[in-house]
């Protein structure tokens, strides 16, 4: 029994799954979902996961299954053409991703951005009704649109939630202040998403650790040569600037404090 990583929807985290079956990278698999069996990719084999998995693999993809999978990619443009026309002339607010037709064809999932909730119930009627199938909303963050669309950063690379398949962790404030960014202005820590990077994870918790038992920014400390106030920390180096009540700056090591 193995544990393999399968990616199945294009905007959503891969899956982890038990499998009886000998994989490899990149075969096709069937796989439950929560509507029924899709097909789904094997990213990686032989996955750690501390989760109590319960769910596993179905079996291998056949040729027909991949054929109907492609049949179904290929009337994609069509769904979301007729989606898009009829969102536009409703004035609905919101914006159409994707669109997956399910692999017994009796459902399509359209996926979708918007501010706030939205009212698709009309929308799923006229759906329903012109392709004859059952039809699905999801709405999902712009982080997760990124993943879709793919592209690069201001750094120059691809998109980490496009390069790391894996789950996308919460990036949060603190994870910039604590790295001493977050004074630049949430534009300048923002991707392309409009959403706090990625990248800010990598290193919170390094800085966390560097940080431990250095005096917090502003704050008031007596040191060799007096008291003064804290004006920048330098974590990396261990350093601490001090403006001193007589107006001179100083700078000590995290041991010089007294």
């Amino acid at each position: 029994m193995a544990n393999v990583l399968v990616s199945i929807y294009s905007w959503e985290n891969p899956k982890i799954y038990r499998s009886n079956i000998e994989l490899k990278k990149d075969d096709k698999v069937i796989v439950p979902m929560e509507n029924g069996n899709e097909l789904g990719i094997v990213l990686e084999i032989d996955v750690k996961t501390k989760d109590d998995l319960k769910e596993e693999v179905v079996r291998k993809a056949t040729k027909r299954d991949a054929e109907t999978y492609e049949k179904y990619e290929k009337e994609k443009d069509t769904l979301l053409d007729r989606c898009r026309k009829e969102i536009k002339e409703s004035q609905l607010p919101m914006k159409v991703i994707d669109v997956r037709i399910s692999l017994d064809g009796k459902q399509a999932t359209f996926v979708f951005t918007a501010d706030g909730r939205v009212d698709f119930r009309e929308l799923v009627k006229v759906l329903s009704k012109d392709f004859k199938k059952s039809i699905r909303m999801q709405q999902i963050g712009s982080r997760d649109e990124a993943r879709k669309l793919g592209g690069y950063g201001i750094c120059g690379r691809e998109f980490c939630c496009v390069n790391f398949p894996g789950s996308i962790p919460s990036i949060t404030t603190d994870m910039a202040r604590v790295q001493q960014i977050a004074h630049r202005g949430t534009e300048r820590i923002s991707g392309l998403c409009g959403r706090l990077m990625c990248c800010l994870a990598y290193e919170a918790d390094q800085y966390r650790s560097l940080l431990e038992g250095m005096p917090e920014l502003y704050s008031i400390i007596n040191t060799k040569e007096g008291r003064g106030t804290v004006v920048e920390i330098n974590a990396m180096t261990q350093e601490i600037k001090i403006k001193l009540e007589s107006g001179k700056y100083v700078a000590i090591k995290k041991e010089d404090i007294k």
